[in-house]
């Protein structure tokens, strides 16, 4: 087969009618969408990296400092608590971001 045979093939197969072609074209509303969901993604996926590391590190230096002394458990567990929630606010925000993006932004 020659090639000039097999690039006619090619090009016949993927040869689409012309309302087909019409409809598969991407608007700026569409690339709009995708950029917007793809970003809320990665917000959220970057988001709560930073808080799952702080909380977990706080807990295990909480839980070591609760084995050496037992009796500052209370003031040690409230501690950690507010440390964790303050962390966590960054992941909040993150999510507010998110949402922003996929609900707002589209």
């Amino acid at each position: 087969m020659e090639i000039g045979t097999i690039a006619t093939v090619v090009q016949n197969a993927m040869a689409q009618p012309e309302e087909a072609a019409l409809m598969a074209e991407l608007t700026a509303q569409d690339i709009l969408r995708i950029a917007s969901f793809i970003g809320a993604g990665i917000c959220m996926g970057f988001g709560a990296i930073g808080p799952g590391i702080g909380q977990g590190f706080a807990a295990g230096k909480a839980c070591e400092a609760i084995g050496r002394t037992p009796e500052n458990a209370g003031l040690l567990t409230r501690t950690m608590l507010i440390g964790q929630a303050v962390s966590e606010s960054t992941g909040i925000y993150s999510l507010v971001v998110a949402l922003l993006l996929v609900f707002v932004l589209v």
